[in-house]
Protein backbone atom coordinates (compact mmCIF):
# COMPACT_ATOMS: atom_id res chain seq x y z
CA UNK A 1 0.00 0.00 0.00
CA UNK A 2 1.77 3.49 -0.97
CA UNK A 3 2.17 6.66 1.08
CA UNK A 4 -1.14 8.23 -0.01
CA UNK A 5 -3.49 5.59 0.13
CA UNK A 6 -2.02 4.86 4.19
CA UNK A 7 -2.74 9.16 4.45
CA UNK A 8 -5.86 8.55 3.68
CA UNK A 9 -7.00 6.04 5.27
CA UNK A 10 -5.66 7.50 8.80
CA UNK A 11 -7.31 10.54 7.66
CA UNK A 12 -10.69 8.70 7.42
CA UNK A 13 -10.09 7.11 10.89
CA UNK A 14 -9.29 10.82 12.40
CA UNK A 15 -11.92 12.70 11.69
CA UNK A 16 -14.41 9.78 12.89
CA UNK A 17 -12.57 10.13 16.09
CA UNK A 18 -14.22 10.73 19.40
CA UNK A 19 -12.21 8.73 22.29
CA UNK A 20 -11.88 12.26 24.40
CA UNK A 21 -14.87 13.17 25.57
CA UNK A 22 -14.02 16.37 26.71
CA UNK A 23 -13.01 17.02 23.40
CA UNK A 24 -15.61 15.67 21.11
CA UNK A 25 -17.85 17.97 24.01
CA UNK A 26 -15.37 21.42 23.66
CA UNK A 27 -14.76 20.99 19.50
CA UNK A 28 -18.71 20.48 18.80
CA UNK A 29 -19.71 23.33 21.16
CA UNK A 30 -17.71 25.71 19.35
CA UNK A 31 -19.24 24.29 16.39
CA UNK A 32 -22.39 25.44 17.32
CA UNK A 33 -22.31 28.39 19.36
CA UNK A 34 -19.67 29.83 16.61
CA UNK A 35 -18.03 33.41 17.11
CA UNK A 36 -19.20 36.49 15.79
CA UNK A 37 -17.54 36.91 12.48
CA UNK A 38 -18.04 33.24 11.29
CA UNK A 39 -22.19 33.18 12.61
CA UNK A 40 -22.79 32.68 9.42
CA UNK A 41 -20.16 29.41 8.47
CA UNK A 42 -20.96 25.91 8.86
CA UNK A 43 -17.99 24.60 11.24
CA UNK A 44 -16.31 21.35 11.10
CA UNK A 45 -16.21 20.45 14.57
CA UNK A 46 -14.58 16.95 14.08
CA UNK A 47 -11.28 16.33 14.17
CA UNK A 48 -8.64 17.98 11.90
CA UNK A 49 -5.93 15.26 9.53
CA UNK A 50 -2.92 16.56 8.42
CA UNK A 51 -2.50 18.02 5.33
CA UNK A 52 0.00 18.31 2.30
CA UNK A 53 2.15 15.83 0.16
CA UNK A 54 2.01 11.95 0.47
CA UNK A 55 6.15 12.38 -0.62
CA UNK A 56 6.71 14.80 2.29
CA UNK A 57 10.31 15.11 3.53
CA UNK A 58 9.05 17.53 6.35
CA UNK A 59 6.80 17.34 8.57
CA UNK A 60 5.46 20.59 10.14
CA UNK A 61 3.81 19.61 14.06
CA UNK A 62 1.50 22.13 15.48
CA UNK A 63 -0.04 21.22 19.01
CA UNK A 64 -3.77 21.68 17.62
CA UNK A 65 -6.51 23.05 15.78
CA UNK A 66 -7.80 26.55 16.47
CA UNK A 67 -11.14 26.50 17.83
CA UNK A 68 -12.45 29.05 15.17
CA UNK A 69 -9.30 27.85 12.84
CA UNK A 70 -8.88 24.29 12.08
CA UNK A 71 -11.90 23.22 13.89
CA UNK A 72 -14.08 25.48 11.71
CA UNK A 73 -12.36 25.22 8.30
CA UNK A 74 -11.52 21.76 8.36
CA UNK A 75 -7.80 22.17 7.56
CA UNK A 76 -4.86 21.98 9.90
CA UNK A 77 -3.67 25.87 10.22
CA UNK A 78 -6.34 27.28 8.21
CA UNK A 79 -8.19 30.96 8.55
CA UNK A 80 -6.71 32.04 11.02
CA UNK A 81 -3.54 34.10 12.15
CA UNK A 82 -1.26 31.57 13.09
CA UNK A 83 -2.02 30.08 9.72
CA UNK A 84 -1.22 32.97 7.68
CA UNK A 85 2.05 33.53 8.91
CA UNK A 86 2.64 29.84 8.79
CA UNK A 87 1.78 29.47 4.97
CA UNK A 88 3.34 32.61 3.83
CA UNK A 89 7.11 31.17 5.13
CA UNK A 90 6.26 27.80 3.10
CA UNK A 91 5.28 29.68 0.01
CA UNK A 92 8.53 31.79 0.66
CA UNK A 93 10.79 28.63 0.93
CA UNK A 94 8.95 27.06 -2.16
CA UNK A 95 6.81 24.54 0.04
CA UNK A 96 3.15 25.94 -0.79
CA UNK A 97 2.26 27.32 -4.13
CA UNK A 98 0.48 30.19 -2.82
CA UNK A 99 0.86 32.33 1.00
CA UNK A 100 -2.77 32.25 2.49
CA UNK A 101 -4.78 29.16 3.82
CA UNK A 102 -8.42 30.05 4.21
CA UNK A 103 -10.67 27.56 3.22
CA UNK A 104 -10.24 23.65 1.95
CA UNK A 105 -11.13 25.02 -1.63
CA UNK A 106 -8.67 27.60 -1.71
CA UNK A 107 -6.53 25.98 -4.43
CA UNK A 108 -3.32 25.09 -1.83
CA UNK A 109 -1.39 22.72 -2.52
CA UNK A 110 2.20 21.74 -0.55
CA UNK A 111 5.45 19.73 -2.04
CA UNK A 112 7.43 18.24 -0.04
CA UNK A 113 5.81 19.26 2.68
CA UNK A 114 2.76 18.04 5.08
CA UNK A 115 1.54 19.83 8.08
CA UNK A 116 -0.24 18.30 11.30
CA UNK A 117 -0.66 18.89 14.49
CA UNK A 118 -0.02 16.35 17.60
CA UNK A 119 -4.00 16.38 19.04
CA UNK A 120 -6.33 16.47 16.09
CA UNK A 121 -9.11 18.16 17.97
CA UNK A 122 -9.48 21.65 19.39
CA UNK A 123 -9.14 21.76 22.95
CA UNK A 124 -10.21 24.24 25.69
CA UNK A 125 -7.41 26.86 26.64
CA UNK A 126 -5.44 25.84 23.32
CA UNK A 127 -3.89 22.06 24.94
CA UNK A 128 -4.77 19.04 25.62
CA UNK A 129 -4.39 17.20 28.47
CA UNK A 130 -1.94 14.65 29.14
CA UNK A 131 -4.27 11.81 28.70
CA UNK A 132 -5.61 13.47 26.08
CA UNK A 133 -2.36 13.58 24.58
CA UNK A 134 -1.63 9.96 24.98
CA UNK A 135 -4.30 8.75 23.15
CA UNK A 136 -3.85 11.06 20.12
CA UNK A 137 -0.46 10.03 19.47
CA UNK A 138 -0.74 6.85 17.41
CA UNK A 139 -2.38 8.77 14.55
CA UNK A 140 1.07 10.74 14.74
CA UNK A 141 3.07 7.71 14.94
CA UNK A 142 1.06 6.08 11.99
CA UNK A 143 1.31 9.36 10.32
CA UNK A 144 5.33 9.55 10.95
CA UNK A 145 5.13 5.84 9.81
CA UNK A 146 3.52 6.68 6.44
CA UNK A 147 5.76 9.37 4.90
CA UNK A 148 8.31 7.19 3.91
CA UNK A 149 10.65 10.11 2.27
CA UNK A 150 10.38 11.71 5.75
CA UNK A 151 13.48 13.71 6.99
CA UNK A 152 12.66 16.43 9.36
CA UNK A 153 10.06 17.08 11.63
CA UNK A 154 9.85 20.72 12.33
CA UNK A 155 7.95 21.11 16.24
CA UNK A 156 6.20 24.51 16.30
CA UNK A 157 7.03 24.69 20.31
CA UNK A 158 7.50 22.76 22.88
CA UNK A 159 4.28 20.69 23.18
CA UNK A 160 4.48 19.79 19.45
CA UNK A 161 8.45 19.15 20.61
CA UNK A 162 7.52 16.91 23.54
CA UNK A 163 4.64 15.09 20.99
CA UNK A 164 6.83 14.49 18.19
CA UNK A 165 9.88 12.80 20.86
CA UNK A 166 7.14 10.70 22.14
CA UNK A 167 5.65 9.76 18.80
CA UNK A 168 9.01 8.62 17.88
CA UNK A 169 9.78 7.11 20.39
CA UNK A 170 7.02 4.92 20.11
CA UNK A 171 8.66 4.07 16.93
CA UNK A 172 11.81 2.83 18.53
CA UNK A 173 13.60 5.90 18.35
CA UNK A 174 14.26 7.17 22.27
CA UNK A 175 16.90 9.36 22.44
CA UNK A 176 19.08 10.15 25.49
CA UNK A 177 19.64 12.60 27.05
CA UNK A 178 16.28 13.77 26.22
CA UNK A 179 17.13 16.97 23.82
CA UNK A 180 15.17 20.60 25.05
CA UNK A 181 13.34 22.41 23.44
CA UNK A 182 14.65 25.87 22.43
CA UNK A 183 13.88 27.99 18.65
CA UNK A 184 16.25 26.35 16.17
CA UNK A 185 17.39 23.55 18.17
CA UNK A 186 18.36 20.51 16.48
CA UNK A 187 18.16 16.22 17.79
CA UNK A 188 19.01 13.29 15.82
CA UNK A 189 16.23 10.87 16.15
CA UNK A 190 16.40 7.81 14.74
CA UNK A 191 16.33 8.71 10.89
CA UNK A 192 14.89 12.24 11.23
CA UNK A 193 15.84 14.96 12.40
CA UNK A 194 13.79 17.13 14.94
CA UNK A 195 13.91 20.88 14.33
CA UNK A 196 12.69 23.55 16.67
CA UNK A 197 10.68 26.62 16.20
CA UNK A 198 8.80 28.68 17.81
CA UNK A 199 4.83 28.70 17.74
CA UNK A 200 3.50 30.68 15.24
CA UNK A 201 1.10 32.59 17.72
CA UNK A 202 -0.12 36.06 18.02
CA UNK A 203 1.48 35.85 20.98
CA UNK A 204 4.80 35.19 19.83
CA UNK A 205 4.75 37.36 16.23
CA UNK A 206 2.89 40.68 17.68
CA UNK A 207 5.59 40.57 20.56
CA UNK A 208 8.18 40.36 18.29
CA UNK A 209 9.46 36.78 19.66
CA UNK A 210 9.07 34.83 16.31
CA UNK A 211 9.48 37.23 13.45
CA UNK A 212 9.27 35.97 9.38
CA UNK A 213 13.30 36.14 8.91
CA UNK A 214 13.02 33.47 11.66
CA UNK A 215 10.98 30.96 10.51
CA UNK A 216 12.09 31.59 6.98
CA UNK A 217 15.60 30.38 8.11
CA UNK A 218 13.99 27.54 9.88
CA UNK A 219 12.18 26.64 6.82
CA UNK A 220 15.62 26.75 4.73
CA UNK A 221 17.37 24.76 7.57
CA UNK A 222 14.62 22.05 6.98
CA UNK A 223 14.66 22.29 2.99
CA UNK A 224 18.62 21.60 3.48
CA UNK A 225 18.73 18.95 5.82
CA UNK A 226 16.28 16.86 3.72
CA UNK A 227 17.71 17.32 0.42
CA UNK A 228 15.07 19.24 -0.84
CA UNK A 229 16.98 22.98 -0.99
CA UNK A 230 15.10 25.96 -1.79
CA UNK A 231 13.12 25.42 -5.07
CA UNK A 232 10.36 27.21 -6.74
CA UNK A 233 6.75 27.01 -5.13
CA UNK A 234 4.17 24.09 -7.25
CA UNK A 235 2.37 25.61 -9.37
CA UNK A 236 -1.09 27.01 -9.02
CA UNK A 237 -3.50 24.40 -10.19
CA UNK A 238 -1.76 21.19 -9.76
CA UNK A 239 -4.22 19.63 -7.26
CA UNK A 240 -5.27 20.18 -4.00
CA UNK A 241 -3.82 17.78 -1.37
CA UNK A 242 -5.66 16.08 0.91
Amino acid sequence: MGDEQLLEILAADVVECRACPRLVDWRERVGREKTARFADQVYWGRPVPGFGDARARVLILGRAPAAHGGNRTGRIFTGDRSGDFLFASMYRAGFANQPISIARSDGLVLSGGLVGAVSRCAPPGTRATPGERDRCLPYLEREVTALSELRVVIALGSFAWDGALRATAGLGHTVRPRPRFTHAAEATVGPYTLLGCFHPSQQNTFTGKLTPPMMDAIMARAATLSGLRRRRPPASGAGANR
